[in-house]
């Protein structure tokens, strides 16, 4: 189906049930400190999150050699393609889909948030959806906890390596402190670039990806410019002319007018004005599919506690222990409320179901096609695919030379 770098994905029968799924070899996991840290982060959160309809479920996993090994195989769902894919596919999507994309991707992430954990890398890429219009949010390995404490979000950003075109202005221009909102700026991002067909705010480098954002939302106001943590920021942005707020509407007339609204709360600049996830489910825009009983929030705060880990011998063992203890208690947890996404994919047309269809097959012959990434993307492509990189003192160098 896909590989890269670090890993191979292909699919794969369960010779016990006759089900299609995917399996997910994660290589080289030893070779950096960063990339054992992300395999552990990403089995602990599958297992914490498993079973919720909105976020991809492990049905396996295995280390082949517990005593000398650098890889680990994750079994999961197999879904037919991704949002990148059908977004770039160019087949034409209709509203119906879009509120029922943006519905999932929030009502996964209330599930997510309520555990107090950031995604931190919300992007098309980690939307992975099938032919019956499910949605499911992927790959935790840049994932951490929340906390009220300001000085712990502050700190955690300090190593925040993330997609470029789908990261909240806040953590470039080093805000007091950071919040579940800078998620809710991505599902922003995401939305805005199923309206578009393209990415909204697709910077070549930190100063332009600042200077789309401020090209499009304006000028921020000066109770909001003074939390802006960068000294250096504030003057570049104070010695740029004035930008009013060019509106939603003009960007993408023919989109639904609640669609708009939602959007313009999303991509607020201000994280502390920006809609929770909480009241986007509410909003609206997702009334054909809001049900807050059926919205589950988790039970418990998810354990970081693990991330003071920093030797190879460490998290090599902490791995072999997830995926023993995972192996031992064959407990796959249940889908929450079963049968629920039954009755949403029922209120969507057979028209709209099929237009999906042919965009995933489109996507699906174009990957055929051609050498693929892990998410199935040519590497023709990769130049149009989001710029992941490390935020730390950027900004700052590249505003070094333009102030």
């Amino acid at each position: 189906m896909g590989q890269g770098a670090y890993g191979v994905v292909c699919a794969a029968k369960d010779n016990s049930t006759g089900d299609q799924v995917a399996i997910k070899k994660v290589c080289r996991i030893f070779e950096k400190t960063i990339l054992a840290k992300r395999a552990l982060r990403e089995v602990k959160l599958l297992k914490f999150f498993n079973g919720h309809e909105n976020i991809t479920s492990v049905l396996d996993m295995d280390i082949v050699n517990l005593q000398d090994f650098n890889e680990i195989y994750l079994v999961q769902e197999l879904m037919e393609a991704d949002l990148h894919q059908i977004i770039r596919s160019g087949q034409p999507l209709t509203d119906a889909h879009f509120q029922y994309f943006v519905y999932q991707i929030c009502r996964g992430l209330k599930y997510i948030h309520s555990a107090n954990v950031l995604h931190r890398d919300l992007k098309p890429g980690n939307l992975l959806v099938n032919a019956d219009c499910e949605l499911k949010i992927c790959d935790f390995g840049l994932a951490r906890g929340y906390s009220d404490n300001a000085d712990y979000n502050a700190g955690f950003m300090t190593e925040y390596v993330a997609t470029r075109w789908y990261r909240a202005p806040e953590i470039m221009l080093s805000f007091q402190s950071y919040t579940k909102a800078i998620d809710m700026w991505s599902v922003g991002c995401i939305f805005a670039e199923m309206l578009g067909g393209r990415p909204l705010f697709k910077g070549r480098d930190y100063v332009d990806q600042l200077n789309q954002i401020l090209g499009i939302l304006g000028t921020p106001d000066e109770e909001t410019l003074c939390r802006v943590g960068s000294e250096r920021a504030q003057v570049y942005i104070r010695s740029l002319p004035r930008m009013p707020r060019i509106p939603f509407e003009n960007l993408y007339p023919r989109a639904n007018p609640t669609a708009i609204d939602l959007l313009n709360k999303l991509l607020e600049f201000d994280p502390s004005k920006r809609i929770t996830v909480e009241e986007a489910l509410a909003h609206p825009y997702l009334s054909a599919y809001h049900d807050e009983d059926d919205e589950p929030t988790h039970n418990q705060t998810f354990d970081f506690s693990f991330e003071v880990a920093d030797s190879i011998e460490d998290m090599s063992r902490m791995i072999a222990q997830e995926v023993m203890s995972y192996k031992a208690s064959k407990q796959q947890s249940l889908p929450i409320n079963t049968g629920a996404n039954l009755k949403r994919r029922e209120s969507m047309s057979a028209q709209d179901r099929e237009a999906l269809a042919a965009a995933q097959a489109r996507a699906t012959q174009e990957a055929s096609h051609a050498d693929s990434s892990v998410s199935g993307i040519a590497e023709s492509a990769v130049h149009h695919r989001p710029i992941r990189d490390m935020e730390v003192d950027e900004l700052e160098r590249e505003l070094s030379g333009a102030v």
